[in-house]
């Protein structure tokens, strides 16, 4: 048998021919992310930050008023089409939105392309319940609680009864992110988003699982499950999913 040799393997691909339907100016982004044109310091671990992942991601720029977004106004979804279309067009291979209420448009999107589309945080959370016991639920952190409905955690796959939301959004904590300051306090939103799951699982002894609803929040993943000791998703977690799906490749070892 012949011995596993990986460079070997590497430098035959290198010389293969390849056939692809199409040329692009620049290839290898197979995660391509819708982000909203909101200014202000996105820290690492954020959805906006390139340096967040370990492959390439391309970003496509929607400009309109992040409360739209919240409250899925009907007004701005041929921009998010458009930047999901376009993000197809130069051969991402999944598209994610950069703000949990993508949700919105969750179905709109993926009913448009050719493929997927994994909009939101909110689609873990059917996979998260099932993981859980029976008598367990999800505690959701988020931007806007009052914009979470009923009717959008059904859509995500889940049922109210389910989840616990503990909105942050209103708290002074958190305003330099969900006010656009021109800087970022990044201490009290920590602070802010760590005390949010403390007080989820000190109301509630039935919570197995936390996730973070906002793009903004992955980089204080680490910090909350420190501070609860739970499985803390986010849409960091999706992502590698997303991008693990979609760029399969061959594995080398021995046995």
């Amino acid at each position: 048998m012949e011995h596993p040799n990986t460079f070997i393997r590497i430098q035959k691909d290198i010389l293969k021919k390849y056939h692809v339907p199409d040329c692009r100016y620049i290839a290898g982004h197979a995660i391509g992310i819708i982000a909203v044109d909101l200014k202000y310091p996105k820290m690492p671990g954020n959805v906006a930050n390139a340096t967040t992942y370990p492959f390439p991601v391309l970003y496509e720029k929607v400009s309109f008023e992040i409360e739209q977004l919240f409250a899925g106004d009907d007004s701005i979804k041929e921009k998010i089409l458009d930047a999901a279309k376009s993000l197809q067009a130069q051969g991402v291979r999944a598209v994610i939105g950069a703000c949990g209420f993508f949700a919105n448009f969750q179905k709109d999107v993926a009913d448009a392309l050719e493929i997927p589309a994994f909009l939101s945080s909110m689609l873990q959370l059917p996979m998260i319940k099932m993981g859980l016991k029976s008598n367990q639920k999800i505690g959701i952190i988020t931007a806007s609680g009052n914009d979470i409905t009923d009717q959008m955690l059904r859509n995500m796959g889940v049922t109210p009864e389910d989840c616990y939301i503990e909105d942050v959004g209103s708290l002074e904590g958190f305003q330099t992110i969900r006010y656009e300051y021109e800087y970022i306090d990044n201490e009290s939103v920590a602070q802010t988003v760590v005390q949010a799951a403390k007080n989820l699982v000190e109301k509630h002894d039935d919570v197995g699982a936390i996730l973070l609803e906002c793009s903004d929040m992955p980089p204080y993943a680490f910090m909350v499950q420190e501070a609860v000791h739970l499985p803390v998703f986010d849409f960091i977690t999706m992502i590698h999913w997303a991008h693990q799906a979609t760029t399969q490749k061959p594995y080398y070892g021995y046995f």
